[in-house]
């Protein structure tokens, strides 16, 4: 209906009246008013407000009355009164007259008190949303005229009335409670009523205002920003639905954070938004069954009003017409969402949940789809704000490719809750790696025990996500779940990098840079690394130190891509799967099987394509195992492993021990095949020794060979001959039917020569445990064997027999040593290798002095003679002896004889 009808229906009686003179028998509002002195300040008020000619033209009114002591106590009324009519401005006054409006009707009740229930009224009171700021336009209507229209969608607002226990009660709520009693019984006029209350009735106010003063809205009054509630404040005609404090606490306690925050600003106004209508005021004598009505958001509330409930879509409506300048309020049960409307993504979470540097650092990296998806499933690793601030904020730089890798590695799909979490998983991330050929990257997860000393309360399980502790529980979002860690998380960076913070794996990386292998070794795709240790280098010992020469590269280049596996190999399918070879980048193969330990657990043997026999690695699993790498994984292994493509040959193991006098010594013997590695020529002594024997070489450093003559000794091939034979010692293979453990080392006997079966678990070429060995110069020597001693933390060796004492005063101190991975025959795994020893003396051939070597026999002949020389003289004298005794006859011989 159009202002200008309504007001000429509401006010055209008033205009004719107005033509009408009064007769003088009427009695009007302003006459009951001055019949009685408890109206005296009211009508004051109605002079100051110029309303007198508006009540004197009302063609029938109703007006509730405050009488003068309600009016002293209404400190807004009061204080006007009391205020000179020159200090007054119109905005005052025009705040009184819409109180007073409040308190009149257009009407005359037929009767009063209300006699059945709860009466409802209309005012002329037409609220309106105030103009801000004032506007200097002057009003549309003479003060006097109530102005339809209004905030209530051309509605004036609504009083309440009713009786209990005997006393009539105006501005009630919707169940007649509460409101303010009646002063005086109703008085009637010409066409008027006046009834006196207690009272100043107060316009309601705003809706926003309701909400501030309704207990049961405390919840949503906490987080509604000051824009919605400003919205609900200056927004004409709403109807609203809102959800009391309890239906908010059946959301899930992650969402009541989320819109607790200070991010939730939009979907809190449409959560509003799915809860207000506008147009038509929903008041509930308007509702019948199945009413629909259409929100804000456009989704439909369905009412079902029965004589004794209302429902709007299933909730129960609570707190029924609360009035409002603009609008009406109703409070309900639980929230009036369709299904999937209150869905927050990751993001929205994570800003409520302190990580809105986490989230600024995916927005500048266009990342957000990561976090906005409500649909996705993820696991989310988020630092917290406090957390960063502590730890430096240590996300790379914005705008570069590190920190986007960085930031997928905080994503793990899929919904990992702490029940599936083992110690020791590996999950795939959002980062996509080039150097996995397009993979996931993995993350490592870590799970610790530890137990209470609380009464009553279990084992705590703390969890580790590459490296970075867990904060408090886990938040589940829906279909995704959000863990609190305790620093961001870098990706693996390329295998030397990740190897780098390692001391122990030093040694790998000083041989890595010593090639051209560092750019190469860093960006092999999918790939598997298995480093030595320092201790995996040192226990090769001259191996090693040929290796890392300057000119051992070629070697040493093989020998680093030999342990690097062309595929990508986790511990669980090391440890967990069958035996098996493995392709290496070098191009050969390496075994890997699985053996029970002492302890009763499973070690991972990984065996070389070369070297000798019995020389295999352990995986180190008491250090960190799977230390990722951006092109796959890295294990650390206690040994260091032979391609077949690498021989190491004695020349090269002496070259490792810096024995280059000694190997031209052996090249001047004519013994340049052993340092070769090849069979001795057919014609050759050593030939007759039989196939597949080995040789090791004991090398005096080239200082040792200070207090030795060269010079003279180079020009005495004897000489030479003779000191090379007694540094070289042979090593017979085993039999194909020896039982014994190989490991352990033997002797074995073959033509009345003893020799090493095999190197025991130290690597060594041969076994130097208190053993005597033969040497090369054993054949046409007494004094060729050399015996070696265990003085606890070295060995020592010499020539057995010198001088007499065991080799006690001539010996030389082992220094290192080294096998060789090539034989001097060709009967595979039966041909003993040999090696080198590094010894810090030459051991020079021993010849005893004449009288050590002629003494002892003389002394025995002289022995031998005197005892001759005895045995002749005692026997010449027992002879003389018997010769010289007297002959005694018996008595009576003779007459016997006669007779």
């Amino acid at each position: 209906m159009r202002p200008s009808k309504l007001f000429a229906l509401l006010f055209g009686p008033l205009v004719q009246a107005s033509q009408t003179p009064l007769t003088t028998y009427s009695t009007t509002l302003v006459d009951l008013l001055s019949a009685d002195s408890d109206y005296t300040q009211l009508l004051r008020l109605l002079q100051r407000t110029r309303l007198i000619p508006t009540l004197n033209k009302l063609n029938g009114s109703t007006f509730f009355a405050p009488t003068n002591d309600a009016i002293q106590r209404y400190i807004l009324w009061s204080s006007y009164l009391s205020t000179p009519e020159s200090e007054l401005t119109d905005n005052i006054n025009e705040r009184i007259r819409q109180t007073l409006f409040y308190h009149i009707l257009n009407y005359t009740l037929p009767s009063f008190p209300p006699s059945d229930g709860v009466e409802i009224y209309r005012t002329l009171h037409f609220p309106r949303i105030p103009i801000q700021p004032p506007s200097e336009d002057p009003p549309p209507a003479p003060p006097w005229v109530p102005i339809p229209g209004g905030s209530l969608n051309n509605e004036s607002q609504r009083l309440r009335a009713v009786v209990r226990d005997g006393t009539a009660y105006v501005n009630v709520d919707a169940f007649g409670k509460q409101g303010i009693p009646t002063a005086k019984d109703a008085v009637t006029g010409t066409n008027c009523m006046l009834v006196g209350i207690q009272e100043v009735i107060e316009p309601p106010g705003s809706l926003a205002s309701v909400i501030r003063n309704t207990p049961s809205l405390s919840y949503l009054l906490k987080i509604l920003p000051e824009v919605q509630l400003k919205a609900l404040e200056m927004t004409p005609g709403l109807t609203v639905f809102l959800p009391e404090n309890e239906a908010w606490k059946r959301l899930p306690r992650v969402v009541r954070i989320y819109l607790e925050s200070q991010f939730s600003t939009v979907d809190l106004k449409r959560i509003v938004g799915m809860h207000a209508a506008s147009g038509r005021l929903g008041y509930t004598s308007r509702f019948k069954d199945a009413t629909k009505i259409r929100t804000i958001e456009g989704n439909k509330l369905l009412i079902n009003a029965t004589s004794d409930t209302i429902t709007v879509e299933g909730a129960e409506l609570r707190q029924r017409d609360v009035y409002a300048s603009n609008g009406v309020l109703h409070t309900v049960s639980d929230l009036l969402l369709p299904p999937g409307s209150l869905r927050p993504n990751a993001e929205k979470y994570l800003l409520a949940l302190n990580c809105s540097t986490f989230v600024g650092l995916l927005r500048s990296s266009n990342l957000t789809g990561l976090v906005t998806d409500v649909d996705a499933e993820y696991t989310i690793l988020a630092p917290r704000d406090d957390v960063l601030e502590i730890a430096g904020g240590s996300f790379p730089d914005e705008g570069t490719d590190d920190l986007k890798r960085s930031l997928r590695y905080h994503f793990i799909p899929g919904r990992w809750t702490t029940e599936k979490l083992k110690d020791g998983t590996l999950l795939e991330t959002e980062l996509v790696e080039v150097g996995l050929a397009g993979g996931r990257q993995v993350l490592d997860v870590g799970v610790s025990t530890k137990s209470s000393w609380k009464l009553g309360q279990s084992e705590k399980k703390e969890l580790y996500f590459g490296g970075a502790g867990v904060i408090g529980d886990p938040i589940e979002i829906d279909r995704s779940l959000i863990y609190f860690i305790s620093r961001p998380l870098a990706p693996p960076g390329d295998v030397l990098s990740a190897a780098l913070p390692s001391l122990d794996l030093s040694t790998y990386i000083a041989a890595v840079f010593s090639t051209s292998l560092a750019e190469t070794v860093k960006n092999l795709p999918r790939t598997t690394f298995l480093i030595p240790t320092n201790k995996a280098w040192e226990k090769l010992g001259l191996v090693t130190s040929y290796l890392l020469m300057s000119s051992s590269k070629k070697d040493l280049e093989s020998v680093v891509l030999h342990h690097t596996l062309d595929s990508i190999e986790y511990l669980s399918a090391l440890r967990n799967g069958t035996d098996r070879t493995f392709r290496t980048i070098e191009g050969t193969d390496v075994g890997v099987s699985r053996q029970e330990n002492d302890g009763g657990q499973v070690d991972v043997i990984v065996t070389g394509s070369g070297g000798w026999d019995g020389l295999r690695a352990k995986l180190d699993l008491k250090s960190k195992v799977n230390t990722l790498t951006e092109t796959g994984v890295l294990h650390q292994i206690d040994t260091l492993m032979i391609p077949r493509s690498v021989q190491i040959t004695l020349g090269k193991l002496v070259r490792g021990a810096g024995g280059g006098t000694m190997a031209s010594l052996v090249t001047r013997a004519g013994l340049e095949w052993v340092l070769n590695g090849t069979a001795p020529p057919e014609d050759s002594e050593y030939a007759k020794l039989g196939d597949g024997v080995g040789w090791t070489l004991l090398v005096p450093r080239d200082e040792a060979w200070k207090a030795v003559n060269l010079t003279a000794l180079w020009e005495d091939p004897k000489a030479v001959r003779n000191l090379v034979t007694q540094h070289l010692v042979p090593t017979f293979p085993p039999s194909k039917d020896d039982k014994r453990d190989r490991n352990k080392g033997g002797k074995r006997k073959k033509d009345g020569v003893g020799a090493l079966v095999n190197a025991d678990e130290n690597n060594m070429p041969l076994n130097m445990n208190g053993e005597t060995h033969v040497t090369a110069r054993s054949s046409f020597s007494s004094y060729g064997q050399i015996s070696f001693h265990d003085k606890g933390d070295h060995f020592v060796v010499g020539i057995t027999g010198a001088r007499g004492t065991g080799a006690e005063e001539d010996w030389a101190r082992v220094m290192s040593w080294g096998r060789s991975t090539t034989s001097t025959g060709k009967r595979g795994q039966f041909s003993a290798k040999g090696g080198v020893v590094q010894i810090d003396r030459v051991l020079l051939p021993y010849t005893p002095k004449w009288w050590i070597q002629y003494g002892p026999p003389a002394i025995g002949v002289s022995a031998v003679v005197l005892v001759i020389v005895a045995l002749g003289f005692t026997a010449r004298w027992l002879y003389k002896r018997r010769e010289s005794e007297p002959t005694y006859e018996p008595v009576g011989r003779d007459e016997e004889e006669d007779g």
